[in-house]
């Protein structure tokens, strides 16, 4: 039998398949304009696997998890992501998840999710803030990243990202190198993810997921924030895909 966990988020479709209790594969695909041909492609791919629909089963989650017509069921983010952090790491952690969207931060304790807390009201402290400064500056994320490592001294004072726009295009404007803008737009949303983490715990074992595990910089400045190791790997991007994937082993 093949369960698989399927996380439409708003920027990126990540999916996770098991064969029994054994994850066979993990890939990820841009959300695009539409939730629901991305999901189309997923199951495309699953399919081309030679699985016959009634073989798999299928749990959804994330900001498009309602766009799965064929899932057998729809499970909170949060659920998924501390499932899947658990398997990935585990043992008990505070799950970090920077979405496109919102921030989750995740207390889980013997595989279990015991609490939470989210940043869901604006986007300044997520990936979608970091998109749209890159944009800016005319880099992707990784490239703003690797200018970051180079840059110091500036600031960003603004709590919103409109403002934070603003307040960016005025430092370009005066003549600021890119380095150091750049800096000053990752040590602004290091800082809201590290200060959401302290509102929500005194843990030091911290696992971050996402899209934002692989990059290095961001890694360890949120550790310095927190002055505590952030564990992560390239796996972790697919926490809540895997997750998904695990509770549809439960399914019936």
């Amino acid at each position: 039998m093949y369960y698989a966990g399927i996380d439409i988020g708003s920027t990126a479709a990540k999916a996770a398949l098991f064969e029994n209790d054994k994850l066979i594969d993990a890939f990820v695909l841009p959300t695009g304009w539409s939730s629901i041909k991305t999901a189309d492609e997923i199951k495309r791919r699953f399919m081309s696997r030679g699985i016959k629909e009634e073989d798999m089963k299928v749990v959804a989650t994330g900001y498009g998890r309602v766009s799965v017509p064929y899932a057998d069921k729809t499970v909170t983010e949060i659920t998924c992501h501390g499932k899947g952090a658990a398997y990935l790491i585990g043992e008990d952690c505070t799950v970090v998840d920077i979405g496109g969207q919102d921030t989750k931060v995740i207390t889980v304790e013997n595989g279990m999710i015991v609490d939470f807390l989210m940043n869901d009201k604006c986007s300044a402290g997520t990936g979608r803030f970091l998109e749209i400064m890159a944009n800016i500056l005319g880099v992707d994320i990784d490239g703003l990243c690797d200018l970051a490592e180079t840059g110091s001294h500036i600031t960003i004072s603004s709590m919103c990202t409109v403002f934070a726009e603003s307040e960016v295009i005025s430092l370009i404007g005066r003549g600021e190198k890119k380095e150091d803008i750049a800096y000053a737009i990752v040590d602004s949303i290091v800082n809201k993810v590290a200060s959401l983490c302290n509102r929500h715990s005194n843990d030091t074992n911290y696992y971050l997921t996402g899209g934002l595990c692989e990059c290095d910089y961001i890694v360890r400045c949120l550790a310095e924030k927190l002055k505590s190791p952030v564990k992560t790997n390239p796996m972790a991007r697919y926490a809540g895909a895997i997750g998904a994937g695990i509770l549809a082993q439960n399914l019936k």
